[in-house]
């Protein structure tokens, strides 16, 4: 039995796979005991825990630490003159016009920042060692004193846990550096506190199996590795869920993707090109730089529920505030006033209440009709027009958001099919597809909980990194062969650390540049090759990656050189769990009323596991299954292919 389960702003998922079939179940999420929801998921799906020989998990826990500021108190230590770094940060201004625009704050307080006396070049030599008796003296009393939990920066010091930056991420750039060790030191306990519980309630049912943590990265690491990398674990969800729609499409053939993943709470959507998520080393999360590789997703704050609200100049706006799991929307009835996009959907009838969650959870479509009549009223519409325009307005946002990673970074999107998945993905994704141009698109079975699959169908991998600055002649292979030498055996050492077995699969990239360029382009090299890598053939590798993104120097003679490395290891996974196994689905087969574009249409509603393979059906249709709900609008076609994939394609 290998089970995943992954912890969302609104619900929790759960997809299990053994040889008794396949158990899939999704629950609301408890946000302040994220461990509670899955826990409850776990009792709901009635699976043994003595039964589990693989689970997977992935949450929010180390996100909404940073977000909402509460990990646990840290101390700052660094070299002498460096005290105020975390809040000088760069001199650039995300928003550029705002005058009131304030730099973001860091987690860690300037009272809380120390200096110590040391000094280290760029070439790694050292102009003053460390003042060990000033350690001693004056900062350990301090750190004992200050009640701190963590310390990032820091020599080893007793009952203190430590995030040092050379372990954190081993590349230049000091801000982004520093960001990120404070980053990881914050959230360390709370991750290591979170695992602990978990795994001593799973160990009380009777666990014996091997738990596992999602990183943002899109590989899993066991959780003992994971109390001591806890940065990495940000964005373990939705990268699950990129990983999850990739291996699921690919069964089908699909290797170029744009993935739409539209839960309760957000958007997140992510570029796949030739079966391989977009990784970037440039992230930030309320602000804060985070420099480690992890899966490039971009998120928006449109959900099922996402508020529904007009602005003090009389137009609609959709989120980012979100309703959440706790009250949740309107028709959830518990107590939530404001209309979401749950509730539009409801009014317009493109989500009914006896089919939402399979039937499991009681829906109240009046409460929804009431939170948005204000709306309506002041708006001067019908209560079908506001919620088919709030409709219509959060698929424009999710287009600008598919527009910021694709066009404008030169990928065209009508060259990639959509895979949208999350209990709301589907019911947009065929609008969204058609404002992009984009003539295909692909739902996965079970779309709802593919972010829990993505946990079972992932690789264990992990990355490292190193700076490495070298001018590209014909010493330059050289260095590159002995770089890669030496990480690959650091690599090798963590896995056996790890206890992990198998063949592992190796990917090198170099962060390159011309010399003076300010910026890097990152260039992949087939570790196969080189032995037989020439200066040449480094200088071809660049001139090519930098003309994709920069459109010139495609046959510059230019100086160029090698700044930083990543070494990716990854133990890919023996067998790729089917989500899918053939039972027999409701038909549901009828007519329904359908409220789209200001107007009503006559529709069909279907069970999306009662449509057989290679039946075609034309819309406008809705297709139900008990995690989502699929929307075809006229002028598409479904037809399910033989791996249990809805293909829906404009004609």
């Amino acid at each position: 039995m290998r089970l995943g389960v992954e912890v969302g702003g609104t619900f929790t998922d759960l997809v299990a796979i053994g040889e008794d079939g396949i158990t899939v179940t999704k629950v609301p999420s408890v946000p302040l005991q994220p461990d509670e929801g899955a826990f409850n998921a776990l009792v709901q799906s009635q699976i043994p825990i003595p039964s589990i020989e693989e689970l997977s998990h992935g949450s929010t826990v180390a996100t909404n630490a940073v977000l909402e500021r509460k990990g646990f108190p840290t101390a700052f230590v660094t070299t002498r003159g460096f005290r105020d770094i975390l809040r000088l940060q760069r001199h650039g201004r995300s928003r550029i016009y705002d005058l009131e625009y304030v730099k973001p704050e860091p987690v860690v307080a300037r009272a809380a920042c120390y200096e110590v006396s040391e000094r280290i070049l760029a070439d790694g030599s050292i102009q003053s060692t460390l003042d060990t008796d000033q350690v001693r003296q004056e900062l350990v009393p301090e750190l004992h004193s200050g009640g701190y939990q963590a310390v990032a920066l820091a020599a080893e010091l007793p009952n203190l846990r430590v995030s040092l930056s050379s372990r954190v991420t081993r590349e230049f750039r000091e801000f982004e550096r520093a960001s990120t060790t404070a980053l990881s030191a914050y959230v360390q306990p709370v991750v290591e506190r979170y695992i602990d519980r978990f795994v001593k309630r799973l160990e009380s049912e009777g666990f014996t199996g091997r738990f596992s943590v999602m990183q943002s990265n899109g590989g899993r690491l066991p959780a003992e590795a994971m109390q001591s990398s806890a940065v990495t674990a940000l964005l373990s969800g939705p990268a699950a869920g990129v990983i999850g729609a990739t291996r699921q499409s690919g069964r089908s053939g699909y290797q170029n993707l744009i993935t739409f993943d539209m839960g309760g709470t957000s958007t997140d959507v992510c570029m796949v090109t030739e079966g391989k998520a977009q990784l970037t080393q440039e992230y930030s999360i309320d602000g804060l730089p985070i420099r480690i590789p992890l899966i490039d997703i971009h998120t928006i704050g449109a959900g099922g529920g996402s508020v529904i609200w007009v602005d003090d100049g009389g137009m609609l706006r959709i989120g980012p505030q979100s309703s959440g799991a706790d009250p949740g929307p309107a028709c959830y009835g518990r107590g939530g006033q404001l209309p979401t996009l749950t509730d539009a959907h409801l009014i317009r009838n493109t989500v009914r209440p006896e089919a939402f969650l399979g039937g499991r959870m009681e829906i109240f479509s009046d409460r929804s009709r009431a939170a948005l009549q204000p709306v309506a009223e002041r708006l001067g519409m019908s209560l079908e027009d506001a919620a088919d325009s709030a409709i219509q307005l959060a698929n424009a946002n999710v287009v600008r958001a598919i527009q910021l990673i694709s066009t404008e970074r030169g990928f065209d999107p009508r060259d990639y099919v959509l895979v949208p998945f999350g209990g709301a993905g589907p019911l947009h994704a065929a609008s969204v597809a058609s404002d992009l141009g984009i003539s295909q698109v692909v739902v996965p079975p079970s779309a709802g909980v593919i972010s829990a699959f993505g946990l079972i169908a992932s690789d264990f991998t992990q990355f490292s990194s190193l700076t490495r600055r070298v001018v590209v002649d014909d010493q330059a292979p050289d260095v590159l062969r002995e770089t890669y030498a030496v990480m690959q055996t650091e690599a090798l050492a963590k896995f056996q650390v790890l206890k992990l077995k198998g063949d592992p699969v190796f990917d090198f990239v170099a962060d390159m540049r011309f010399v003076g360029q300010a910026f890097e382009v990152p260039v992949s090299f087939d570790v196969g090759s080189l032995e037989t890598l020439s200066q040449a053939d480094i200088q071809e590798r660049f001139n090519e990656e930098h003309h994709k993104v920069f459109f010139f120097g495609g046959a510059s003679s230019k100086p160029v050189e090698l700044v930083s490395f990543r070494l990716g290891m990854t133990l890919p996974l023996d067998q790729l769990p089917l989500l899918y196994e053939d039972k027999p689905g409701k038909s549901n087969d009828r007519e329904i009323d359908l409220y789209i574009n200001r107007v009503w249409q006559k529709g069909r509603l279907v069970g999306q596991g009662s449509l057989a393979a290679g039946t075609r059906l034309a819309g406008p249709a809705l297709l139900e299954d008990p995690t989502s709900t699929l929307f075809l609008p006229q002028g598409w076609e479904a037809v399910r292919d033989e791996h249990h994939n809805t293909i829906m394609t404009r004609i």
